[in-house]
């Protein structure tokens, strides 16, 4: 497939433009205009709902009113809130590089038996090695994040790893299930290089996709369940989002984080999220926190994204209310989904950090491929 072809090579993509000419509005820059048409491919589909993931079906509870998932304060969106977000991504977006080399690297160690490790290989997809066991989070290596492979989103660097060079990988953990985070293909590839395929553990609903994708070894979890794993016990966690591969299954699957606990310490991976509450709340119930993985980009403009996604200075302050020892920055500098720029995240933090009083060393950001080591602390 092109998305394999292009996504899984590590190569820049042949036959890239870097300025197109609009009529219209003069020279557009090329990487500023995947933005719009972002909200194309997630409006078209719609009308005939052939994007859409399967629903989860159960009893009504505290966060499912029988049809949908909800949040504890509701998200809500109208059409004209759409159309709003996909003019200001015409005229307010900041223009992303086409293309921006990096160096893949390899990853130092097989299995890793002391403290925690992390390698960072684009977007939200992060290698944590901890206790012998090894952990993707929301793995993305194809070309595109989007319904299609010839529109959308698509990504400014190869990734910092190359799947061929991962070690084998004992557990998927899946946030949600947007584009950007559950990647079919890289799933598909990811069971297909291993005798045993890793088990893969997401929110209620998201099952009956891997199951008709042909993915045997997954778990549906509810907030505050959790899974034994070896020495590890991961939670899956309440968070502030939403879900949906197209209009007509808005919600129909769960969101969530996770929280991995070890006697290396916790880790908490947030996946995406808007601020509240339940920050502080797990820290309390599930801490101490070693390290966390927290958002900083795709937050622009606030007036939408600000329900879903934290901006550099609320994830600061997420870190402070997990009363985390470090924290690692992710979502950032791979697709443009938003309105800012490609370095605005990590500019961004620079300032809330130094506002706030938190240190470089305490809230880190690592470069595609990094691989950075933390030490061990007492559950």
């Amino acid at each position: 497939s092109l998305r394999r072809e292009e996504g899984h090579t590590g190569h820049r993509p042949p036959g890239r433009r870097h300025t197109r000419f609009s009529a219209r509005f003069g020279a557009v820059s090329s990487a500023s205009l995947p933005v719009w048409r972002l909200l194309l491919c997630l409006i078209l589909p719609s009308l005939s709902g052939c994007t859409a993931a399967p629903a989860y079906e159960g009893p009504p509870g505290s966060h499912f009113d029988g049809e949908r998932f909800v949040n504890r304060e509701p998200v809500e969106r109208s059409f004209a809130d759409f159309v709003r977000l996909g003019w200001g991504a015409i005229t307010d977006a900041a223009s992303w590089p086409e293309w921006v080399e990096i160096e893949q690297q390899t990853i130092p160690h097989t299995r890793v038996e002391e403290g925690i490790s992390v390698t960072f290989i684009n977007h939200a997809t992060f290698l944590l090695q901890v206790v012998g066991i090894n952990i993707l989070t929301d793995p993305v290596y194809s070309e595109r994040v989007s319904p299609f492979r010839w529109l959308g989103p698509r990504r400014v660097h190869a990734p910092g790893v190359r799947m061929e060079d991962l070690p084998p990988i004992d557990v998927v953990l899946i946030s949600h299930n947007h584009y950007d985070h559950l990647d079919e293909d890289t799933l598909l590839d990811l069971a297909q290089r291993q005798e045993e395929p890793p088990l893969i553990l997401a929110g209620l609903g998201n099952g009956a996709l891997f199951s008709r994708l042909g993915l045997a070894r997954h778990r549906d979890m509810d907030w505050s369940q959790s899974v034994a794993i070896g020495d590890l016990e991961i939670v899956f966690t309440e968070c502030r989002h939403m879900s949906g591969r197209g209009i007509g299954d808005q919600g129909k699957t769960l969101w969530g984080a996770f929280v991995v606990r070890s006697s290396a310490g916790g880790i908490y991976y947030a996946g995406d999220s808007g601020y509240g509450p339940h920050y502080r709340e797990t820290g309390q119930q599930y801490g101490p926190i070693s390290l966390s993985l927290l958002p900083i980009g795709a937050y622009e403009p606030r007036w939408f994204m600000a329900d879903g996604h934290l901006n550099p200075a609320e994830a600061v302050q997420a870190h402070l209310d997990l009363e985390s020892r470090q924290s690692v920055g992710i979502h950032f500098g791979t697709f443009q989904l938003t309105y800012e720029g490609i370095d605005q995240p990590v500019i961004d933090l620079g300032r809330a950090l130094e506002q706030s009083g938190v240190s470089n060393g305490q809230f880190q950001v690592l470069a595609p491929g990094e691989t950075r080591r933390f030490g061990s602390a007492r559950r």
